[in-house]
């Protein structure tokens, strides 16, 4: 059983002007990768590799992936009998000749995801588990940056359609501005029932973070992602002194193996930490941080990062094997205007795999 792998581009254009404190942007640039097995090219296993740019360290270094696959395609490497996602890691460490450095995380994601769906038949199960019987997962609603009339047009159709939990991006606007948002969230919906997440980037600059988180806490925020840049020594003392509950994200990127990542925790002690396959190793290393996680009582959620309908179909079974109880950040599917049609949909808050729908076709 002779391992094939394939590396297609597809460019997905955001439906609206997208903005972040990092910027606009109007497309995303996603690879799928394709697994089968010579022998039987029927059964086709796939996954996204979506690095994200000024994120992602192997974002310019993508070409680098095509020796890679062709690497794996000279190989007379028989595809084993595929049980779960550790015998999934234990494969591609072989297949990557023990290559998984920092600048390969996307594509661990991609082929994870490919590897898992071609065990399963290829058609789209990566986990098995409630989430593909029916039961839900909570979701954030995202509120993206723009002008203040259509933040808060956002937040009205996102309360409008049942999201009890929002996201707000700051550090790219004023200030003051900012603050006048999270005030007219306050004001015209009761406190207990909307529950504010905010997402810094590392827009804040740590002489003045400590001093604006204060300010912020005056809205009832849940928490913050990532108020400074990752790196920075200020991280664990901001933890310990923020009246918001700080959670880490970038701080996440490039931290790789069990012990390192005991340590990055250990040393910080955040409330809570962000996993992003595509950004933090993939699946597997996304389940050793949980696995530390639970370790130090540290609490965690997982958010898709602008993956198209593949990857986050993936994230979400991913997320469905643990006994959710946060919101997760898996409200992107409709971002796109030619995003690939799924069974995943959202109402009143909450994902769902629609069982009844079928998936798009899928151009090379």
């Amino acid at each position: 059983m002779p391992l094939r792998a394939s590396l297609h581009k597809r460019v997905f254009e955001f439906s609206f002007n997208a903005r972040t404190s990092r910027g606009a942007m109007k497309e995303k640039i996603s690879w799928f990768i394709k697994v089968w097995d010579e022998s039987n090219p029927a059964i086709v296993g796939m996954g996204e590799c979506g690095p994200l740019p000024g994120l992602s360290p192997e974002y310019d270094s993508v070409p680098d992936w095509e020796p890679l696959i062709e690497e794996i395609n000279q190989e007379t490497f028989d595809l084993p009998t595929l049980n779960g996602l550790t015998e999934v890691n234990t494969l591609i460490n072989k297949l990557l000749h023990g290559k998984k450095e920092i600048n390969h995380s996307s594509l661990l994601f991609g082929l994870e995801t490919a590897l898992l769906d071609w065990s399963n038949g290829g058609t789209k199960l990566i986990f098995s588990g409630d989430f593909l019987k029916g039961k839900p997962i909570p979701i954030n609603g995202l509120i993206w940056m723009g002008g203040l009339d259509f933040m808060l047009q956002q937040i009205e159709l996102k309360i409008r359609d049942g999201f009890t939990c929002l996201k707000l991006k700051v550090g790219g606007h004023d200030f003051e501005k900012e603050c006048d948002v999270l005030q007219y969230i306050r004001r015209k919906y009761f406190r207990d029932k909307i529950t504010i997440r905010l997402d810094a980037n590392g827009a804040f600059k740590k002489e003045n973070a400590l001093n604006k988180l204060k300010e912020l806490s005056r809205f009832g925020i849940h928490s913050i992602e990532q108020p400074i840049k990752p790196g920075m020594t200020e991280m664990e003392e901001l933890c310990r002194q923020s009246p918001i509950p700080v959670a880490l994200d970038e701080e996440l990127i490039g931290v790789t193996g069990l012990a390192e990542r005991r340590t990055l925790l250990s040393r910080i002690k955040p409330p809570y930490i962000i996993l992003k396959p595509s950004l933090h190793g993939g699946l597997f290393s996304c389940q050793e941080w949980i696995r530390v996680c639970e370790e130090l009582g540290i609490a965690w959620w997982i958010t898709s990062a602008l993956e198209s309908n593949i990857g986050l179909n993936a994230i979400a079974q991913f997320t469905s094997q643990y006994n959710v109880v946060l919101s997760q950040g898996l409200g992107t599917g409709q971002i796109y205007s030619n995003n690939i049609d799924s069974p995943l949909t959202v109402e009143n808050g909450q994902l769902h795999y629609n069982k009844a729908a079928f998936w798009g076709k899928i151009d090379d």
